[in-house]
Formats: C-alpha cells, structure tokens, sequence
C-alpha cells in the first residue's frame, strides 16, 4: 500500500517522491570520502553552508557546471581575502590576460592543468575540501560559486517549438551547423515570405 497524499484540489495524487538524492551516484572513492566528512559537519555545526556543500555533492555533472577563472575573478572583485568555493571544476580561460587578478584562495573538486598553473603562479591557492573542512568548517569568510548551469548545449533545444512565433529554440536538424538547405527557407529569412 503506497501512501495517498491530497493536493489542493482534493486529488488523490499517490506517493510522493523524493525530490533530490540522498547520496551520490559515483563510484568515485574521493567524493564519497568527502560526502562522509560533509555529512558529519553538516549534522554537528549549524552551518548552512556545510548542507549546502553536501547537497551539491550529490548532484550529478551536469548539474555542476564549471567556473572559468575569467568568472572567478568577477566575483571575487572587491572580496580580497575570502575564499572561493566551487563544488565542481574550474577551467582556464585564455581571453583572461591579467594575470595578477588570479591571486586568491580556491576551493574546488577539480581544476585543470592550465587553471591551477596560472592560479598558482600569480600567488594563489588551490585547495581540496578537505583542506577546506580543516580551515573553515563552517564556512566562514567563503564565498561559494556555481557555474551557468543553462550554457549546456543540450538547452538550445528546450522550450518552444522551433518555427512558432517568438521561439528561439534550437531545431534539431541532421547537422544545423553545417546544413544549408533545412529549416532555412520560409519563416527564417526576410526574403523568403516573413523572418521569425
């Protein structure tokens, strides 16, 4: 026998299900490590942040998005002496020219080879959670980060149908970058009946 919840309307709506995970789904060793430390902190410290960084744990890779540096130092402009935390990768950026910007503490799961060298080489640091948890185990003087998650390419083609009015979705054509002759003519060109 499920249990038989009630919405608004009085409608039988069946069992209710759970909404996000409650462990992660990776074999990885490392992150369950951390999942181990995060669940402990999260139960024995009052700090939000501490759930926070466990619940983002848990998600998969696609909903942790990377952080480019160029981001990094926009966000940390002006908060000299915190530290960044991001729950997933950080990348380099090669249109990022100055360099000295990047002297900062970070916290991530992962930084690529190019980030953590500039990082690095203009005077900052890159730590583990690990090294986190012993610095700041409530989460004090951090500042946590998260990535766009909507910059995946998958996203261009959610949403309205392609070709109705006001739609800006992606049609999945056999190559839309490359095809000349799909979803071209009528309706997408001004000389040919009308542009949407």
């Amino acid at each position: 026998m499920g249990w038989d919840g009630f919405d608004k309307g009085n409608r039988s709506v069946g069992k209710t299900k759970t909404r996000f995970r409650k462990a992660p789904k990776t074999d990885n060793v490392y992150i369950k490590l951390l999942v181990k430390l995060y669940r402990f902190l999260a139960r024995r410290t009052d700090a939000k942040f501490n759930a926070v960084i466990l619940k983002r744990l848990f998600m998969s890779r696609a909903n942790r998005p990377p952080v480019s540096i160029s981001k990094l130092v926009k966000e940390m402009k002006g908060k000299e002496g915190k530290i960044a935390v991001v729950v997933g990768s950080i990348t380099n950026d090669i249109r990022l020219t100055d360099d000295s910007a990047l002297k900062m503490t970070v916290c991530c799961l992962r930084a690529t080879d190019g980030a953590r060298a500039r990082i690095t080489a203009a005077g900052g640091e890159v730590m583990t959670f690990d090294q986190l948890a012993l610095r700041a185990p409530t989460g004090s003087n951090c500042l946590l980060l998260r990535g766009p998650l909507k910059a995946r390419e998958v996203y261009k083609f959610f949403g309205k149908a392609p070709g109705v009015p006001h739609s800006t979705t992606k049609p999945r054509t056999r190559n839309s970058t490359k095809s000349r002759k799909f979803e071209s003519a009528r309706g997408r060109r001004g000389s040919c009946g009308y542009k949407v």
